[in-house]
């Protein structure tokens, strides 16, 4: 983003609309001295009021960051990816909960088992000796790893791979 652009862009649509600073500031809920920085391309609007800035002035949001008035083309070009990127997003969302769900299911199996095992000693059918105890072990263990795994990751937005991941890339001497 270009301040400077933006600044003259707000400086204009302001002049179009008959309006001084002071009286877009009053409007904005902001000091005149800050319309003056925004149109001397000093600082930016901040980002709480972009949306009411860009209503005020009639413009678009994308129009107003960009700092020019937009074609419906590029208007429509930039709605379709900011809705590509949404839908992706809620895929990612989407796969993280199945992800999470099949945690879960994977967890409780393992502890309903051990469970059933204790009350009906069912892997004694099928296995000998100190067997059925070693698989009870592993069982729990595994299902309270699978219920750990998904609370954290429930309650977390960096999962385990993405830390992996991240760790990989900083050792190996590439940025994220």
């Amino acid at each position: 983003m270009n301040q400077e652009k933006i600044g003259k862009f707000i400086a204009e649509l302001r002049k179009e609309k008959n309006m001084t600073q002071e009286q877009l500031a009053e409007k904005m809920g902001v000091t005149n001295k800050s319309i003056s920085r925004w149109e001397n391309g000093k600082t930016m609007p901040d980002l709480s009021i972009i949306t009411i800035l860009a209503k005020e002035l009639n413009v678009e949001v994308s129009e107003l960051l960009n700092g020019r008035r937009m074609t419906k083309e590029e208007l429509e070009k930039l709605r379709d990816t900011i809705n590509n990127i949404i839908e992706y997003s809620n895929k990612e969302k989407q796969d993280k909960s199945t992800k999470l769900n099949n945690y879960f299911i994977v967890g409780l199996i393992c502890i309903l088992i051990v469970i059933l095992d204790k009350q009906f000693n069912l892997l004694s059918y099928i296995f000998k000796n100190n067997i059925p105890d070693f698989i009870n072990g592993v069982l729990c263990a595994l299902g309270l790893l699978f219920e750990f795994i998904g609370f954290y990751n429930n309650n977390n937005e960096i999962t385990f791979k993405q830390k992996k991941l991240r760790l990989i890339k900083k050792n190996s001497g590439f940025t994220i």
